[in-house]
């Protein structure tokens, strides 16, 4: 009863207040901390613009969240930044792996912390996460097949140009030579490792081009490697490639589609902005939200297509700000 009268003599206005301090103190700030590879070339560049661009786009949606984007060189220094990112005390992780091997104990630590986790793109030998999100590999691969015999009308000669020597890129080559061997009137001349790196790709390719005197076609799974290959095959003045196809769906590349270029008509998506849906993921799940209208919370795995890009459709995948 002496405790009621004391709430009443402080007054309605007071015990409001009273009333607000306690549920901002029970309020709760959600960290998430980003960690991704520096643009060391242009598909990485895409997946920090990205980054970014959805971490400021969230911080004006969430008020409760608070975003770290960082950005590593090499992969110790990503373990660095990872370690910092728990000493700010965040609750959800989202990475992209310079190296999954280099990046496994560090981000099995913050899994076994409760922190969230969302890995991106490159897969982790021992799963240490609660989704992981990545492009369709095996897809790229097989999607290109498809297009380029199409495009060949079934005949001819190509050459490839095949990325690092890691999972992903011979998951694409696999795939790749699984569906041109159903087609046997096209014969692969060669397949080289150019690292997704353009300088590579134009060195890579103008060894091709002295060793092989007809080529129809080349693949080369990547926007980079792309530039690399088209500024090889113009130094040569070599007019007998008629396609080349690479992937990942670059601006610069997609304008050129659009632009209605006679040997670049498409691309095969592997999106940089796969990072931006990670950031969604880590917030649906900090909130123990349904994705969309899910009937259950976010997924485990989350594959995203492969899409072939061409005159008909680029304009709807054309991001002319993205860094990429």
């Amino acid at each position: 009863m002496l405790q009621i009268k004391k709430l009443a003599q402080l007054g309605f206005g007071m015990i409001l207040a009273l009333m607000l301090c306690t549920s901002q103190a029970w309020a709760k700030t959600y960290k998430v901390g980003i960690s991704v590879p520096s643009a060391d070339h242009g598909w990485t560049g895409g997946v920090l613009w990205w980054a970014e661009k959805a971490a400021a786009d969230f911080r004006k949606q969430e008020k409760d969240f608070e975003f770290y984007v960082v950005a590593a060189s090499s992969g110790s220094k990503q373990v660095g930044d990872v370690e910092d990112l728990m000493i700010r005390g965040i609750d959800a992780l989202v990475i992209l792996p310079h190296n999954p091997a280099t990046l496994q104990t560090v981000i099995e630590e913050a899994y076994n912390k409760g922190i969230y986790t969302v890995v991106v793109d490159r897969e982790l030998a021992h799963s240490a996460q609660n989704v992981f999100i990545a492009g369709d590999n095996a897809g790229l691969g097989t999607v290109s097949g498809k297009w380029l015999a199409s495009e060949m009308n079934d005949k001819g000669k190509i050459v490839v140009l095949e990325g690092m020597s890691i999972p992903i890129n011979k998951q694409r080559v696999d795939a790749f030579n699984e569906e041109m061997a159903r087609h046997k009137n096209i014969e692969i001349l060669d397949s080289q490792p150019a690292d997704w790196s353009t300088q590579k790709a134009l060195a890579v390719m103008e060894n091709m081009l002295q060793r092989h005197p007809q080529i129809d076609a080349v693949w080369c799974q990547d926007d980079d490697m792309l530039k690399g290959v088209m500024q090889a095959i113009k130094e040569s003045g070599r007019t007998d490639v008629k396609t080349v196809l690479g992937g990942a769906g670059s601006k610069d590349i997609m304008k050129m589609v659009i632009d209605g270029d006679p040997v670049v008509r498409a691309t095969v998506t592997y999106p940089p902005n796969m990072v931006a849906s990670a950031i969604a993921l880590s917030v649906t799940g900090l909130k123990n939200e349904r994705l969309g209208n899910l009937y259950h919370t976010s997924p485990s795995r989350v594959i995203l297509a492969a899409e072939l890009v061409d005159k008909h459709n680029a304009n709807l995948y054309y991001e002319p700000e993205s860094a990429y």
